[in-house]
């Protein structure tokens, strides 16, 4: 549901940034707030940006030009550091965009979540884990865009190692699953609403989407696991909200309660005991 109370910045580093995935990706950022400021950074004299000029009028975004004063370097991340640090300071956002895939923006990212500032990433699989982690949320425009390159435009996507192409991909969903689902509080027969499983996981994997695994919500994936069982309850207001736990989860639940029990009743039995030959040696004297 969108919150359109809370007030947001994007800020796109079009240098490493696709034009491609703009629509996709301002539809995706609407569902967390308004778009107040829209604003993309790069040297407009290079003709390797030529594609965002038509997109950046289309889709009223404000261009931000700053020359590459030395070969080999970003100039545009200075400039969109400190705009971003401006509109910090003005307290005319809630929360902040930042469309990018370089690990330079990850101190950005964590000094304004220390403002109590959110903030969301927007970038490819291959954006370094620390800027991924620095987010509240992080979204990969392969998922928004359904495989665009998260390169600019006309230009060739970098090839990643071994181990960053292995980091990059989506991690064993039962492994995921079960961890949250033993971290996230149940009810007594061991039952987690989708909510809170949802909120967890986001928590602990900024970048964990359903769309990554195939399916569009989170609730169509957990139905699909052969590992878990699902229950929709229907509310007073007649709409039905989705619990989901481990199978055998029950079983394993009703076994200290059961052990508990069978304690009891020993204790029962052996107190019954106590007193019956505390009686007899009672009658006999």
């Amino acid at each position: 549901m969108t919150d359109d109370s809370t007030r947001l910045a994007v800020l796109i580093d079009a240098d490493n940034t696709s034009a491609k995935v703009v629509p996709e990706m301002f539809e995706e950022l609407a569902s967390y707030g308004t778009l107040t400021v829209k604003r993309a950074y790069g040297d407009w004299s290079d003709d390797h940006l030529k594609a965002w000029r038509e997109v950046s009028l289309a889709n009223a975004i404000s261009t931000q030009h700053q020359f590459a004063f030395t070969t080999g370097k970003n100039a545009t991340d200075s400039a969109l550091i400190i705009d971003a640090m401006d509109l910090l300071y003005s307290g005319n956002v809630d929360g902040f965009a930042i469309v990018s895939s370089d690990s330079d923006f990850t101190p950005l990212a964590t000094r304004l979540r220390e403002a109590g500032k959110r903030v969301i990433g927007v970038g490819g699989r291959k954006t370094p884990k620390a800027f991924v982690e620095a987010c509240e949320r992080f979204l990969y425009v392969e998922v928004l865009a359904g495989g665009d390159s998260a390169g600019p435009a006309g230009s060739a996507a970098p090839v990643a190692t071994d181990a960053a192409a292995k980091e990059q991909q989506p991690r064993p969903l039962q492994s995921v699953l079960t961890k949250a689902l033993n971290k996230v509080k149940t009810d007594d027969d061991n039952w987690v609403a989708l909510g809170p499983l949802g909120d967890h996981l986001n928590r602990t994997d900024p970048s964990f989407d359903a769309r990554s695994y195939g399916f569009a919500k989170l609730g169509d994936l957990v139905k699909a696991q052969p590992f878990v069982e699902t229950k929709t309850v229907t509310g007073s207001g007649g709409g039905g909200q989705l619990w989901v736990r481990l199978k055998g989860r029950r079983v394993a639940a009703d076994a200290p309660a059961k052990q508990t029990a069978a304690k009891t009743a020993k204790k029962a039995a052996a107190k019954t005991a106590t007193t019956g030959k505390k009686s007899g040696t009672a009658a006999k004297a």
